[in-house]
C-alpha cells in the first residue's frame, strides 16, 4: 500500500465510519474502483481503532462516568440503581452479539463477505430499513393532521432486552455496506428511541466491539507480518482527525435532519454497483486476489 492510498483510504474510513452508509464497504469500493488492492479486513479494523479513538475524546465525559460508576456497582449495591452503572451493563450485554459472531464468521468476513454483490445488496436493503424507520421517527416526532405527538424513548428508558437487539443490530455490520451507525440506528428507531439517544448508544456500543476487534487484527497482523505498518499508521491518524469532526457535524444533524439523503445515496450506490458488476465494468471480485 502506498502512502497516498493510505491517505485516501485514512480520509473515506473517517468521513464513513459514524454516518449510515458503511465505512467497510467505502474502503472496499475506494480500492476496486481505483483499482487498487482490497486494503482487507485487518487494514479495515486498524483504521477503526482511529475514529473510535475520536469517539472516546468526544464522549470523553459520558463514558468516565460510566465506567466509575460501572466499577462502584460491582461493590455497592446501590450503584447498580444508577443510570450509568446500568449503561455500563447495557454496553457489555449489547457487546456480546457481534464477539460470538465476528470470531465464528472470521473467515467469512475476510473472504466471501467482500463479494461486490453482496455489498450492493446490503447497501440496497439497510436503506430501505434505514429509510422506514426514520420515516416512523418522523412521524412520531410531527405527528399529523389526525395523529398526536408520539412519545419516543430516551437512553433512560434502555432495557436489556433493547440492549440485546442493538447488539444483534450491529452484529450485522460484520457484513460490509450494512453500516454499524446505519443497523444500530435502524433498531433503535424501530423500538422507539429518539435519534439522538439511537445515535449516541449505537457510538458507545461501538467502543468494546471496534476496539477489541482492532487489537485482535493488530495482534494476527503483527505475527503474520501481512500489513504495511507505515501507511497502516498513517491512516489511522487521518481516521481519528477526520472522524472526530464528523461526530461532531452528525451528532447535530440527526436532531433537526432526516436520513433520507443518507437512504438515496446508499440505493442509488447499490444499484450503481450491480450495474457495473452486471455489464462487466467492475468484476464483484476487484482487488481480492491481492488479500
Amino acid at each position: 500500500m502506498s502512502w497516498f492510498e493510505s491517505l485516501i483510504l485514512g480520509l473515506v474510513q473517517g468521513l464513513t465510519e459514524f454516518l449510515p452508509i458503511s465505512s467497510s464497504a467505502h474502503l472496499r469500493l475506494t480500492a476496486a474502483f481505483a483499482g487498487w488492492h482490497d486494503p482487507g479486513a485487518a487494514f479495515t479494523a486498524i483504521t477503526q481503532i482511529g475514529t473510535e479513538a475520536a469517539v472516546l475524546i468526544y464522549f470523553r465525559k459520558d463514558i468516565a462516568r460510566i465506567v466509575s460508576a460501572w466499577f462502584r456497582s460491582l461493590t455497592n449495591k446501590a450503584m447498580r440503581r444508577d443510570h450509568d452503572a446500568k449503561m455500563g451493563w447495557l454496553v457489555i450485554v449489547g457487546s456480546i452479539p457481534i464477539g460470538v459472531l465476528g470470531v465464528t464468521l472470521k473467515d467469512q468476513i475476510e473472504g466471501p463477505f467482500r463479494d461486490l454483490r453482496l455489498i450492493a445488496t446490503t447497501l440496497i436493503v439497510m436503506g430501505i430499513v434505514l429509510g422506514i424507520a426514520d420515516r416512523l421517527a418522523a412521524r412520531d416526532e410531527t405527528g399529523g393532521k389526525h395523529r398526536a405527538i408520539k412519545h419516543r424513548k430516551s437512553l433512560e428508558e434502555l432495557t436489556v432486552k433493547d440492549g440485546l437487539i442493538y447488539g444483534i443490530c450491529q452484529a450485522m455490520a460484520l457484513i460490509p455496506g450494512v453500516s454499524r451507525s446505519g443497523a444500530t440506528i435502524s433498531g433503535g428507531l424501530l423500538m422507539g428511541y429518539t435519534r439522538e439517544a439511537a445515535a449516541r448508544y449505537s457510538f458507545l456500543l461501538a467502543v468494546p466491539a471496534v476496539l477489541a476487534s482492532g487489537l485482535f487484527e493488530l495482534k494476527d497482523a503483527g505475527e503474520g507480518g501481512h500489513v504495511s505498518w507505515g501507511p497502516t499508521i498513517f491512516a489511522t491518524v487521518i481516521a481519528f482527525g477526520v472522524g472526530y469532526a464528523v461526530i461532531a457535524w452528525f451528532m447535530k444533524f440527526i436532531t433537526t435532519k432526516s436520513f433520507m439523503p443518507f437512504v438515496i445515496y446508499r440505493i442509488l450506490l447499490g444499484i450503481l454497483l450491480f450495474i457495473l458488476v452486471g455489464t462487466d465494468t467492475l468484476s464483484p471480485h476487484a482487488g481480492e486476489s491481492a488479500g
